[in-house]
């Protein structure tokens, strides 16, 4: 069990600030807390916006909705309702939008998108599409050219309109870019826009890639000296029957091949792991172990239960449907590293570390301001000894948080940044008790620890080689809707968007369920498929 002392949930003399509109004036309905409770989601058959309710049933979370023409339907949306309030009470409040969406008269959320008006997050992360094709045929993807029978594959040009968009987002501009597809690196002209987003400023550029292309020496070092910064590589196993059966081949020696030139090119890797129960959730701490041994050049990783995009039988969506919950007591199962209930927090939690920094900046800065149900993390700090120990065993994580929250408002009023950049790190310093903290790691240590995770110029390169920052480990689960599981009030708040040749930007459960804009967007910007084309 964890050592942890922070409060179960924020204290109640701590005030979150709720917006009442976005930026464009729409209201901002407060997130909804507790069960039971309502929201409004789609029919599985039809896509109808359908009220849907929300309740405990023998400590899982269930969703109930019922479609006037297609019936009743039911799924599961945490296997573990304690762990599910707890994501809730560490919210922050939510985000006001940007000032410029594309739809300024939005009226309806999922459909009226691009961004909107009624959009409460700006791009935390923003995902470019290069291609549809693929060097694989995997059955749990979602966009592949093979089965749509069209290639998409935008222009050099319309790729830097795409990147120009994101940058052009206020009052915080699009700063991380992740090339996606299909198999991005199958992109003809993969490195020019690479290129072109490093020309654009973007302070964080990423591949979604299968590796297949990085197990050759020379592409890896091509790609880094092109502006590439983070592979996020398809990771869904450490061995390959795991392998046959996500991705239709042998892929894990492939995939070591891959780490070893990401190393010695001097990049980093955040594992991907498409997680389905019954066929890989068995190798959830063997995947964290692998990222552990390889903590040089794995940073992340990012479990993300798998998404059901198509029809699915309800018992099918029964047994294979593998929640947060179900993910945060498999690594406790498979590690003993993480506690479910005092090590995890939703992502949103880190608001305040961003209010911060911006109130110092003077500028604003990424808010990730989710939906707490989204998504669930830790860090681990990882000792030379290869000793990893969550955040949360030597800092009292949740105090830190509201205090912060509170420091950024105090820092705000007070505009002198000469007082700030002293004293309200210090301030922090109760919260941290180094005689439980990994060897070597000092208060001094973690706060520019804290500084590197949220500046990659302190984060990686020369700092880092220098010992700038503590070893660390970001482990997360990131849970995408599909039909079944879908809550309108997460897709307002979404902070990972796509960007797309028509000049919109959209939230990633909107592109990929939903209304599913992908397909009409890769359609209307294809070719035929021809069968030379297939890679």
């Amino acid at each position: 069990m964890s050592t942890a002392t922070f409060a179960p949930a924020p204290p109640e003399k701590f005030t979150i600030v709720q917006p009442d509109s976005t930026y464009s004036g729409a209201p901002i309905r407060p997130l909804s807390k507790g069960l039971p409770k309502t929201t409004q989601s789609l029919c599985p058959e039809c896509s109808a916006l359908i009220e849907a309710r929300i309740r405990e049933d023998r400590g899982r979370v269930v969703m109930e909705k019922s479609c006037p023409e297609h019936g009743a339907f039911r799924d599961v949306l945490s296997s573990d309702v304690r762990l599910y309030l707890k994501m809730e009470e560490w919210s922050f409040g939510d985000g006001r939008g940007v000032t410029n969406p594309i739809v300024v008269d939005a009226k309806r959320c999922p459909q009226d998108c691009g961004l909107c008006s009624m959009h409460t997050s700006h791009s935390g992360l923003a995902n470019l599409d290069l291609t549809n094709r693929c060097n694989l045929t995997c059955p749990v993807c979602f966009a592949n050219a093979n089965v749509a029978g069209y290639v998409y594959e935008p222009s050099l040009d319309q790729v830097r309109g795409m990147l120009q968009s994101l940058r052009d987002e206020k009052p915080v501009s699009g700063r991380i870019v992740q090339f996606s597809g299909g198999e991005p690196t199958v992109y003809p002209q993969f490195l020019e826009a690479l290129r072109a987003a490093k020309e654009l400023g973007f302070s964080h550029i990423q591949v979604a890639t299968n590796g297949i292309r990085f197990a050759e020496p020379e592409f890896a070092q091509q790609a880094k000296e092109a502006g590439l910064h983070t592979l996020y590589l398809q990771f869904d196993g450490v061995t390959d029957d795991v392998y046959l059966r996500t991705r239709g081949r042998r892929l894990a020696e492939l995939k070591f091949r891959a780490i070893e030139n990401v190393r010695n090119a001097g990049m980093k890797i955040c594992f991907v792991p498409t997680i389905v129960k019954g066929v890989n959730d068995h190798q959830v701490g063997d995947i964290l172990r692998v990222a552990i041994e390889n903590i040089d050049v794995v940073s992340a990783i990012s479990y993300q239960p798998v998404a059901f995009t198509g029809r699915i039988a309800r018992a099918e969506l029964e047994s294979k449907r593998f929640t947060l919950a179900d993910f945060a007591h498999a690594v406790e199962r498979q590690t003993g590293i993480c506690d479910p209930y005092e090590d995890w927090f939703p992502l949103a939690c880190v608001t305040p570390f961003s209010k911060l920094l911006s109130a110092l900046r003077g500028e604003l800065t990424t808010h990730l301001s989710c939906h707490p149900q989204c998504s669930l993390g830790t860090y681990l700090f990882v000792s030379r000894s290869g000793e990893a120990v969550p955040v949360t065993r030597f800092a009292d994580i949740g105090a830190m948080l509201c205090e912060m929250d509170a420091l950024s408002r105090k820092v705000e009023r007070q505009r002198v940044k000469l007082f700030s950049k002293i004293n309200a790190w210090n301030v922090l310093r109760k919260h941290f008790h180094e005689d439980r903290a990994p060897e070597g790691l000092t208060f001094n240590k973690f706060l520019q620890t804290l500084q590197g995770l949220m500046d990659k110029e302190y984060g990686r390169g020369k700092a880092e080689q220098d010992g700038f920052t503590f070893k660390t480990l970001m482990v997360a689960g990131m849970h995408f809707m599909d039909h079944y599981n879908y809550d309108v009030e997460r897709v307002k708040r979404c902070v990972i968007h796509y960007a797309a040749p028509d000049g919109r930007i959209y939230p990633f459960c909107a592109y990929n369920g939903g209304p599913t804009f992908r397909e009409r967007i890769e359609k209307q910007y294809s070719t035929p498929l021809a069968v030379e084309e297939l890679v």
